[in-house]
């Protein structure tokens, strides 16, 4: 009687590689979520696949380690912050403190996406190989094309600045919880934050 040929490390069984689109949203909404709950440290790809109702092979074959299963997790979860860098984009430079910093406001102010920023975040400060995928995805993402806008010889260094202002106010408030800044009305704090932002982008040396 012939043996059955083993399966190799990472191929999807063919009953699931038919359905494999939706298997690989599953398996990506399932470690969207067990990233947001458990933190990096804690989360495994068997944990995932369990989630997702797969084999831990098929997690494998479309995401590989677990290291780059994060990395398309949270760029999924990071989509709305992407979007940062077209408040720079779209008007003048003279006002983009305030587009910049009522963008990012506006995305940590809303509960759907406040969430997944927050295991990000967490994510990131608990983990090294979780704070390098972070980061990657920022510099990439957003801080190389807000400075590709300045017309400036130091626009990744002013780029950075104000990331660093928001990012920082927004451990503060929405991580740490200190008062009273973790409860003041946010127009309050875009008055305040922006000009600095601003400063950051675009003042003279």
């Amino acid at each position: 009687m012939t043996s059955a040929t083993p399966r190799r490390r990472g191929r999807p069984p063919r009953t699931e590689a038919a359905d494999a689109p939706a298997a690989r949203d599953r398996i990506l909404a399932a470690a969207r979520e067990e990233f947001s709950e458990r933190g990096y440290d804690k989360t495994s790809v068997r944990g995932i696949a369990k989630a997702a109702g797969v084999d831990s092979a098929l997690v494998h074959h479309y995401f590989g380690t677990k290291e780059q299963m994060f990395e398309a997790a949270i760029t999924l979860s990071f989509a709305p912050a992407i979007e940062a860098p077209r408040a720079v984009e779209d008007g003048p430079l003279d006002s983009v403190g305030e587009r910049l910093t009522r963008f990012f406001f506006g995305v940590w102010e809303n509960p759907a996406t406040r969430t997944p920023l927050l295991a990000i975040v967490r994510s990131a400060v608990n983990n090294d190989t979780a704070a390098a995928v972070f980061r990657r995805i920022v510099a990439t993402q957003v801080l190389r094309r807000i400075a590709g806008r300045l017309d400036v010889a130091d626009a990744e260094l002013r780029a950075e600045l104000a990331a660093a202002q928001l990012v920082g106010i927004a451990m503060i408030r929405y991580v740490i919880k200190v008062e009273p800044l973790a409860s003041a009305d946010p127009e309050q704090i875009i008055r305040r934050v922006a000009p600095v932002v601003q400063a950051h982008l675009t003042a003279p040396h």
